[in-house]
């Protein structure tokens, strides 16, 4: 992309919403890996919120989500009621700026600060994974609570698939993936044929993350969750979205700047006890065991192989698009077992 002066937008996008508070200072705080950008706008009175650009995906997508997430932040219950950033409005709506030329289509919208504790060590013990799966447990049920007071979202995990099987078939998809199209329009099938069979459309839709590395939330000294922010990969569906990162979360590796997204930690035995964790606060079922082959699989299919190129920066794209073709994909038959978790859950 040519270059493009974003903080001109971010400052366009303020004096939009309120001009008469004096910016003195805008700074990239992004996180340099992924094509959003994050902004800390401090003002001449020495307050400051932050902004979020992004140019990834459709407008009206970008709206829909943050809709939601403001009206998560307001509903969560105690003790959540402040773990999310909440959005700025203006009059009675969320304020999303948008600016267009002939080259951009971007969106701005603009968060109170959040507070942050401490971060997660890049390698946890085993009481420290145990506390981390019954924190998140409770999330995920106070997210379930309140699942029917949010606004409707119209992204499902069919959509997105059936997204990338309608790319495969334009001029862009035959080029693009001309060497593997034969199979990722496998891996589409096995998924949409694995998530009928599993009645993955009657799992509750709760608001999920995705992304959960330890650089996106905080916790208090006695492990609770205390705060949670970046929001890029935000999304109505299954609880079982989340658990690919968690497991990254508690593999024996640890935390790492140089990434992969292999299947493995899903089958550590540091996961399981994770899982056994989360068990005991908020219950699995078998059904939803064994879908967490297809959210791998989603993960890699749609996040990795469909946005990978618009959503991480270039170096990142290639190296996880080779891995994808190469590890990932071929990995998932025999790189997770289902029943082996269902017996560690004594399910």
């Amino acid at each position: 992309m040519a270059f493009i002066d974003f903080t001109a937008i971010v400052n366009e996008a303020w004096q939009s919403y309120d001009n008469t508070r004096e910016i003195v200072r805008i700074v990239d705080i992004s996180a340099k890996v992924s094509t959003n950008y994050v902004y800390r706008i401090t003002f001449a009175d020495g307050t400051f919120i932050i902004a979020k650009l992004s140019y990834f995906g459709k407008y009206e997508h970008f709206v829909e989500d943050h809709s939601i997430i403001n009206s998560m932040s307001n509903n969560l219950p105690a003790p959540f009621e402040n773990v999310m950033a909440r959005s700025l409005v203006k009059g009675n709506s969320l304020f999303v700026y948008r600016f267009q030329n002939d080259i951009l289509d971007a969106w701005v919208v603009f968060y109170r600060p959040i507070e942050i504790k401490k971060k997660l060590p890049r390698r946890l013990d085993e009481d420290q994974i145990v506390k981390l799966g019954e924190q998140i447990a409770h999330f995920h049920k106070a997210c379930s609570s309140i699942r029917n007071t949010l606004p409707l979202s119209s992204k499902t995990l069919k959509v997105d698939i059936d997204h990338l099987l309608r790319i495969l078939e334009t001029d862009y998809g035959k080029f693009e993936y001309r060497m593997y199209l034969t199979e990722i329009k496998k891996h589409c099938g096995l998924f949409l044929e694995n998530f009928q069979q599993l009645g993955a459309d009657r799992f509750d839709r709760i608001p999920v993350f995705v992304d959960w590395n330890i650089g996106n939330f905080s916790v208090t000294s006695s492990f609770k969750l205390f705060s949670r922010w970046d929001y890029d990969w935000f999304r109505m569906g299954t609880r079982m979205l989340d658990f690919y990162f968690l497991s990254r979360v508690v593999s024996d590796i640890g935390d790492r700047t140089v990434f992969s997204y292999l299947i493995g930690p899903l089958m550590e035995d540091r996961f399981m006890i994770f899982l056994k964790a989360y068990h005991k606060v908020f219950p699995l079922k078998e059904e939803e065991i064994r879908f967490l082959k297809e959210v791998y699989r989603f993960f890699i299919l749609n996040y990795i192989i469909k946005d990978g190129r618009h959503f991480f920066h270039e170096i990142f794209a290639t190296k996880l698009q080779k891995e994808a073709y190469e590890i990932y994909l071929p990995s998932i038959e025999t790189g997770f077992d289902a029943d082996a978790i269902l017996k560690e859950l004594r399910m």
